[in-house]
C-alpha cells in the first residue's frame, strides 16, 4: 500500500519543461535529507521530486514535510518491494518531459539541471544528456583520487563536449553514461511499465541500452555536476562484495542483460564484447553458487561460460568445483 503524494504546487507557468527527479530510498534519512536539499537548491526551478520509500523502519514522511515544498511527491510502501521494484515504481509516477535519478545517498551541484536540460531542448533527436561526477566518502568529503580514477576508468576524462551519435560503445562498453547518477533523460523514450524485473541491480546498464539502442545521440557536458557517494551501505558494495547471495543476484542480473544485448541485431559490432562479458558473469555466478555450496549448479554455469569463451579463471573454478564443499566454498 502506498501513501498519498504530497500536494504539488503549480509550476506550469514556467517556461522550462518539467523535470521529474527520481529518488528511491530505504532507511537512510540523513543522506536522503541532503539529497533532497541538493535537488531543491537547483537553479532550474520547474521540477518535481518523487521520493519512493521502500518500507523503511522509520517512516520519512516527517522529514519530507519539514521541507515544506510542494514540488516533493512522497510515496511509501508498507513492505519492502526490493530495490528494482521500488525504483521502477518511482519512474512510473513521473510526469515530466524529462527524468533524472538522484539516489538517496548522492548529491547534485546547483546547476546540474540548468546545464543538462538545454541541450535536449535544442536537439529534439537526442535521447539524453550526461556529465561527469565527483566521488565523495560516507561523510561527504571529496575524494580527489577516486574522482580522477573514475573519470579515467569510464572514459569521461578526455571525452569531448557535444553530441555523440550513435553512443552504443560509450554506453555499453565504456559505461561512460551514468544514467543512475548524472544524466537527464527523455521520459517518454522508455515504457517504464515494461522493464523486466530480472535486470535487478543492473538497471542503470539496461537504461543505457534502452536509450542508445536505436542509434540516437547523447550530449556530454565535461563537468562534474553531481557527487556520487561511495560507502559501505551502497547497493554496489552490499551486492557486489559483501554477501554471497548478493554476488549471485548481481551475476544473474548481468547475465540477463547481456543475453538481451546479444539478441539485438543492431548491436552486432559489440556482440564479441557482450559474449566475453556474458562468459565472465556466468563464471562469477558459478563461483557464487560454489560459495553457497551448490556445486552441481555451479558446475553447470561454469561449463556454460566455457561454451561462450575459454578462460583460465573458468577452468580453475571448474576444477575447484569438484573438491569437497568445505574447500570449494572458499574459492
Amino acid at each position: 500500500m502506498v501513501s498519498s503524494p504530497t500536494p504539488s504546487l503549480d509550476y506550469s507557468s514556467l517556461d522550462e519543461p518539467l523535470v521529474s527527479v527520481i529518488t528511491p530510498t530505504y532507511n537512510r534519512p540523513e543522506y536522503l535529507q541532503e539529497a533532497i536539499a541538493s535537488a531543491l537548491a537547483q537553479t532550474y526551478r520547474n521540477l518535481e521530486i518523487i521520493v519512493s520509500d521502500n518500507g523503511s523502519p522509520v517512516n520519512p514522511q516527517e522529514l519530507i514535510e519539514s521541507f515544506d515544498d510542494g514540488r516533493i511527491r512522497f510515496f511509501r510502501h508498507e513492505k519492502n518491494l526490493g530495490m528494482i521494484a521500488n525504483t521502477l515504481y518511482a519512474f512510473q509516477q513521473a510526469r515530466g518531459k524529462y527524468v533524472a535519478c538522484l539516489l538517496d545517498d548522492d548529491l547534485w551541484e546547483p546547476d546540474f539541471l540548468a546545464k543538462l536540460v538545454p541541450p535536449l531542448e535544442a536537439h529534439p533527436d537526442l535521447t539524453l544528456s550526461f556529465c561527469d561526477h565527483s566521488v565523495i566518502d560516507a561523510t561527504g568529503k571529496l575524494d580527489d583520487d577516486a574522482t580522477e580514477q573514475c573519470s579515467q576508468q569510464y572514459g569521461r576524462a578526455h571525452l569531448a563536449e557535444g553530441i555523440h551519435q550513435p553512443f552504443y560503445r560509450l554506453a555499453l562498453v565504456d559505461a561512460a553514461v551514468p544514467t543512475a547518477t548524472s544524466a537527464v533523460m527523455r521520459r517518454d523514450w522508455v515504457d517504464w511499465s515494461q522493464i523486466p524485473p530480472q535486470i535487478g541491480g543492473t538497471w542503470d546498464s539496461y537504461l543505457r541500452y534502452l536509450y542508445c539502442r536505436e542509434g540516437r545521440g547523447a550530449y556530454y557536458i565535461p563537468e562534474r555536476l553531481t557527487r556520487y557517494r561511495a560507502h559501505d551501505q551502497t547497493d554496489t558494495m552490499q551486492n557486489g562484495r559483501r554477501s554471497v547471495q548478493g554476488k549471485i543476484g548481481k551475476a544473474q542480473a548481468e547475465i540477463f542483460c547481456y543475453q538481451q544485448f546479444l539478441q539485438d541485431d543492431r548491436l552486432q559490432d559489440l556482440h564479441p564484447f557482450f559474449q566475453a562479458k556474458l562468459a565472465h558473469w556466468m563464471t562469477t555466478l558459478g563461483i557464487g553458487l560454489m560459495r553457497d555450496q551448490k556445486l552441481p549448479d555451479a558446475r553447470q554455469w561454469i561449463w556454460r561460460s566455457l561454451t561462450q569463451r575459454f578462460s583460465p579463471r573458468a577452468i580453475a573454478a571448474l576444477c575447484v568445483s569438484f573438491a569437497p564443499g568445505v574447500i570449494a566454498c572458499r574459492f
